[in-house]
């Protein structure tokens, strides 16, 4: 349906407008009429964005920041405010507005009018670090409100853990429709409720449009009961009333479920053609429409200017909670685990934190275990978790095959939060969301558990992870056609190359025990973005003695030097490694010195300095082995390299017979090289 179409189809719409316009206007309503035309201003002088949603929901932004929202304006990082998240990122010049008259320094009129533009704060979507009181980058839609999630599990675990004195806010979210359909929001709504988050509520801009026209098209579900199946406390408002409005936010905060409040809201209100349709949606009013609503709301001033006595009103709400937050500061001054909280809160690991590591790697150096990288997963995370108290674990239901839990680690249940291990079921994506959610809110550093395979259902939250620049590590195991007889389902040969693309997200296939853990203490070290680790299913062999320094670090080294000059160089990544080895002997004794160079670690190798990029990949013959796809290996092998790897697909049967089909094998890597020499 095309917005010129939806224009003609709004008569109710704007029939109810006129009502609601024609009430007398309060303090109330100029407040949110100040909103209301800084968001057509921004929108109409950036020539772009989204304009519909901060007029519809400035009624109800107006009340939660007005009235429910624990919030500082002069220290938006202050640890124990509510966290305000904003799931329909479209409508971000609602959170600018809001920035804007509260009071919040950086977010002046001049940022206002630079919606938008190049190097401004004031972005298209809210992103995270453009501003510090933006708490997560939004606008793929239900990313939001899945996050809010996870902020609020923080919050209840931080709070079992340092008690209430430091640790009592609440998540609060303004959603769409579009934020409800997206299946990621049903994940994260299901898991609320069974945790029982009942510090955690969403407002709903329940406005029945869609960019396609009324969302009748496409949705007629009964939202507020399914939210009620999944646990939730339900209530629906007029989202233009005030008292109705302040009324359920004071509910929201009584009750003992997460909640979501269904604010029935038109869409551009004010506009006096244009509201209640798609039209308003995502575009700029235009400057006939823009004088119209002005008109309609008795609002005599130029753009981007707000009267004294409103912005004043504004500046007060965002002081409101300066005495909340003064008297925090006093019972932290007091508080026994101050330093604990503070140190755990700004993201800095624990002194002595490597030491259980380091005596595991030790240990390994002497037993030499052969055993799958996800169980040499689990062993280093049996020295790491006990030593990092904020490392929160989980998977995906498959705690088993993932190996991710803790002995000793208690799990989160409905009403006790105390434990540190999370049952996310199957829920990848919504997992994923979560975990962004709790490192966002600071405190946690949370780890996941799934199949790599499965990474696809949780890449566009790895992707925000990365973007965000946030501290979430993901287990990926069963990471090639070595995972054997589940078959071509579940063996992800295209998957590293595809999480490779991302940037920002470091990806480790370690070959070993060893190597796991030091791979295990890199991802924990890195404060300013996600990792995964791929892990094996299968057995592998040690390949390392050495416990001191952590060769990983570099991202690849080189693990066998040639017994001479070297005519060939074989490169390759975890399960692949003890492979290159074998075939390193053959050659070695056929008279071929051979290289062999473990690369647990693109990014980082990628980071190093050229001279030692080019000392470790040498000037010979580079032979890459890698069972996925060889898709960016050209970077590494040069025009004249061979790669060792898929084609295509796998299939389903014992990993041995697999790894001999598909020709990755010692003896192939040795005829490779040998055809090539």
């Amino acid at each position: 349906m095309a917005s010129s179409d939806t224009i003609s189809d709004n008569s109710p719409a704007l029939a109810a407008q006129a009502a609601l316009l024609a009430r007398p206007v309060t303090e109330e309503r100029r407040m949110a009429d100040a909103i209301r035309v800084l968001a057509m201003d921004a929108v109409e002088k950036a020539k772009s964005g989204h304009p519909g949603m901060p007029m519809g929901m400035a009624d109800a932004a107006t009340a939660l920041f007005t009235k429910a929202l624990k919030f500082d304006a002069a220290d938006p990082a202050w640890p124990d405010r509510d966290r305000f998240v904003l799931s329909a990122g479209h409508g971000s010049m609602l959170l600018y507005s809001l920035l804007h008259l509260t009071g919040h320094a950086g977010m002046g009129i001049e940022e206002l009018k630079n919606f938008r533009q190049l190097h401004s704060p004031t972005a298209g979507h809210p992103e995270r670090g453009e501003h510090p009181a933006i708490e997560m980058t939004t606008g793929p839609l239900g990313q939001g409100i899945s996050t809010a999630v996870g902020m609020a599990m923080a919050e209840r675990m931080l709070a079992a853990r340092f008690g209430k004195s430091l640790v009592d806010h609440r998540t609060w979210v303004i959603a769409s429709d579009g934020d409800l359909q997206e299946g990621i929001s049903h994940e994260a709504a299901s898991l609320a409720g069974h945790y029982q988050l009942n510090k955690l509520c969403v407002l709903w801009d329940d406005n029945h449009i869609s960019i396609d026209g009324d969302t009748a098209i496409s949705f007629t579900e009964d939202v507020l009961k399914r939210f009620q199946a999944y646990g939730w406390a339900v209530k629906r408002v007029d989202g233009h009333n005030p008292t109705e409005l302040a009324g359920a936010l004071g509910w929201a905060q009584r009750n003992r479920k997460p909640t979501i409040i269904a604010c029935r809201t038109i869409i551009g209100f004010a506009a006096p053609k244009k509201a209640g349709t798609a039209g308003s949606h995502g575009a700029p009013l235009g400057a006939d429409e823009i004088a119209g609503a002005r008109a309609a709301m008795g609002w005599n001033h130029p753009p981007f200017e707000i009267p004294e006595g409103i912005k004043t009103l504004w500046e007060q709400a965002g002081s409101r909670g300066g005495g909340a937050r003064r008297s925090w500061l006093k019972r932290l001054a007091r508080h026994p685990m101050r330093a604990e909280f503070e140190r755990a809160m700004a993201g800095r690991l624990p002194e002595n934190w490597t030491e259980a590591l380091a005596a595991h790697r030790q240990k390994l150096a002497e037993t030499k275990p052969k055993i799958g990288t996800r169980i040499a997963s689990q062993q280093a995370l049996a020295a790491l978790v006990p030593s990092v108290p904020e490392m929160v674990g989980g998977s995906a239901d498959l705690t088993g095959s993932n190996n991710t839990d803790v002995k000793g680690i208690p799990s989160i249940r409905p009403g006790d939060f105390a434990g540190r291990y999370v049952h996310w079921g199957v829920r990848e994506h919504g997992m994923a969301a979560a975990m962004n959610g709790m490192a966002l809110h600071g405190g946690i550093i949370p780890y996941s558990g799934t199949f790599l395979i499965f990474s696809d259902y949780l890449r566009p939250s790895l992707r925000l992870a990365a973007l965000m620049r946030t501290r979430v590590v993901h287990v990926g195991t069963h990471d090639s056609i070595g995972l054997g007889e589940d078959g071509p389902t579940h063996q992800p040969v295209e998957i590293l190359a595809a999480l490779r693309a991302i940037p920002n997200l470091n990806v480790f296939r370690p070959a070993d025990a060893m190597e796991t853990a030091e791979c295990w203490e890199l991802a924990l070290r890195r404060a300013d973005g996600p990792s995964i680790l791929a892990l094996s299913r299968q057995a592998l062999p040690a390949l390392r003695d050495d416990a001191g320094e952590n060769r990983s670090a570099r991202g690849g080294y080189v693990l066998a030097e040639a017994s001479g000059p070297r005519r060939a160089t074989l490169i390759a990544t975890g399960s692949e490694v003890s492979l290159a080895m074998t075939a390193r002997a053959t050659l070695e004794a056929e008279g071929v010195p051979t290289a062999v160079v473990s690369l647990p670690c693109w990014e980082l190798f990628q980071a190093q300095p050229a001279e030692y990029r080019a000392e470790v990949l040498g000037t010979a013959l580079r032979v890459g082995i890698e069972a996925g796809i060889g898709f960016g290996w050209d970077s590494l092998l040069g025009p004249d390299g061979v790669f060792i790897g898929m084609t295509g697909f796998g299939a389903s049967a014992p990993a041995e017979v697999l790894y001999e089909h598909f020709g990755i094998t010692p003896a192939a890597v040795v005829a490779a090289v040998q055809k090539r020499l």
